[in-house]
């Protein structure tokens, strides 16, 4: 799967709408369709339709530069709705209904811009928040990072079987663990249960993006970098595996095709 994940490094398709730099992207599927939103600096959201190469929705409300976007798993599984949830440096974070075109939520406790978001939230003041979506109240802060901390994912879930081996997700009663990148330079994994940082991966320069690999890759985090290049990690080993070079400014987002 490493060699099959290595060779598809070829260019398949552009979308150009954006008029800044697009800071965040993200991938999800709806009713067998593929899609995938983007935020930029222009200070709008687009959604793009992959099958069919073109662009579908946009939110373009003045809510300032825009840091993060990602599809709402949580409402698709829970209410049917196809929701996108993204953050900005005025500090606030947002869920819109791009189907109907809607604005659903507002959370706004953070004192500083919002760097990115995984259904957690991360800022400018070097922490990561976990929220309730529902009741819109912040359950937990992570402490830890040295600088600001740039991206946050939530790792897939994976039972725990009392497997001695230092597999993602089988840390902590509940199978759930994050990954934080910052710029201090460093990647840590924290146990959600348990509140606790359990790694640090160092390497890069200042890290722009994290992403968790999902099924033969669950084992694995890909990041991109201020330093220009992206990298794939080996969670159980705490060892990179491949850098990829080719980049000529910096990495702001990165993402797992599905194979």
């Amino acid at each position: 799967m490493f060699d099959t994940f290595r060779s598809s490094s070829k260019l398949i398709n552009t979308f150009n709408a954006h008029e800044d730099i697009v800071w965040s992207i993200d991938y999800s599927t709806f009713n067998d369709c593929q899609f995938l939103c983007s935020g930029s600096y222009d200070a709008i959201v687009s959604v793009w339709d992959i099958d069919n190469n073109k662009q579908i929705q946009s939110f373009d409300e003045d809510v300032g530069d825009l840091s993060c976007v990602k599809f709402s798993s949580y409402h698709n599984h829970n209410n049917h709705q196809n929701v996108v949830c993204f953050s900005s440096f005025d500090g606030s974070i947002h869920f819109w209904d791009f189907k109907h075109n809607k604005q659903l939520k507002i959370f706004d406790e953070h004192t500083s811009g919002v760097s990115g978001i995984e259904f957690s939230s991360f800022n400018g003041d070097n922490t990561i928040r976990l929220w309730d979506v529902e009741t819109l109240k912040s359950l937990y802060i992570f402490n830890g990072h040295e600088d600001e901390v740039r991206c946050v994912d939530m790792s897939p879930l994976q039972s725990n079987n009392n497997n001695e081996s230092n597999n993602i997700g089988v840390i902590g009663g509940n199978g759930y663990t994050i990954c934080s990148g910052s710029c201090d330079q460093t990647i840590r994994i924290w146990d959600i249960e348990t509140t606790k940082q359990f790694n640090i991966f160092k390497g890069h320069a200042e890290v722009m993006s994290i992403k968790y690999g999902s099924n033969e890759l669950l084992n694995t985090i890909l990041s991109g970098s201020d330093d220009d290049n992206v990298r794939l990690w080996d969670i159980r080993s705490g060892k990179q595996i491949q850098v990829f070079n080719g980049h000529k400014d910096y990495v702001r987002a990165v993402e797992y095709s599905p194979f």
